[in-house]
């Protein structure tokens, strides 16, 4: 299965997901988002497969985020934007309730969807060359609550806000301060240590490793009711403001952005 952008392969009990679009770093698109769900589903209903790796094509990156440059045309107006998330949130929705565990093995940049993707995992590990970061303060975007939560069930309020608020890149050694990854460990060593770790969940229950997945999912659910609509206007104010269009144009001319907050 593939699509030039989305690789899939199967070896044993391993399915190995692939961004392959390493002239830009594995950015992230929407036709990306389309295969990965496709392959994501075809993992999910092979009795073969017992673990799920997500990779990054070449040794530049995991994921550097969303492609950017596709923001423009298809992520400009509202009708645009809601048709982008509505398309993302499908592979993200297949990712996070994968009945299998599922993997993500991060060489150089994680950065903004890039670690979105990551954290959707259950697993993450990363080389010690690895950095991570959110840049949408840097670009007017606006992160939905479900994402925010997850980062702050793993790094704790004050540490998701310090990435926030920032913008600035992680380290590999950062990150596992943190509780952002699992384990680093040198860069030539993180394929064989992935492989063997595969390996030996491979070797467990599928049931067991199952309903320990189902349950530490429910223990970790909202206990309050937020409100999520003022939440999701907070979020289009930010895509509807001058800043977002300030922020893309910025990026595609390779400028600093200026930010009005308006």
């Amino acid at each position: 299965m593939s699509n030039d952008q989305i690789l899939s392969r199967k070896n044993g009990p391993i399915g190995s997901l692939i961004f392959n679009n390493p002239e830009k770093r594995n950015a992230f698109s929407l036709e990306m988002s389309l295969a990965a769900a496709d392959v994501l589903e075809d993992f999910a209903a092979d009795d073969a497969i017992r673990v799920i790796v997500l990779s990054g094509a070449g040794d530049k990156a995991f994921v550097s985020g969303a492609d950017i440059s596709e923001f423009e045309k298809a992520r400009n107006t509202p009708e645009q934007v809601a048709r982008y998330d509505k398309i993302g949130e499908v592979a993200n929705a297949r990712l996070n309730k994968c009945s299998k565990p599922t993997i993500a093995r991060i060489r150089g940049y994680c950065i903004g969807g890039g670690m979105a993707l990551s954290l959707l995992c259950d697993i993450r590990i990363a080389s010690d060359n690895s950095k991570f970061g959110v840049p949408a303060a840097r670009l007017g975007l606006g992160y939905r609550a479900s994402g925010l939560k997850i980062l702050m069930d793993l790094v704790g309020p004050s540490t998701a806000k310090e990435i926030f608020f920032t913008a600035r890149h992680f380290s590999a050694q950062e990150a596992l301060a943190m509780g952002l990854v699992n384990r680093v460990v040198p860069e030539a060593e993180l394929d064989s240590y992935v492989d063997n770790y595969c390996a030996m969940i491979g070797e467990n229950a599928p049931l067991t490793m199952h309903a320990a997945k189902r349950t530490i999912e429910e223990l970790t659910r909202l206990d309050s009711t937020p409100d999520f609509a003022r939440l999701s206007g907070l979020v289009k104010e930010c895509f509807d403001s001058e800043d977002y269009i300030e922020g893309r144009r910025a990026f595609m001319e390779k400028r600093q952005p200026v930010f009005k907050g308006r």
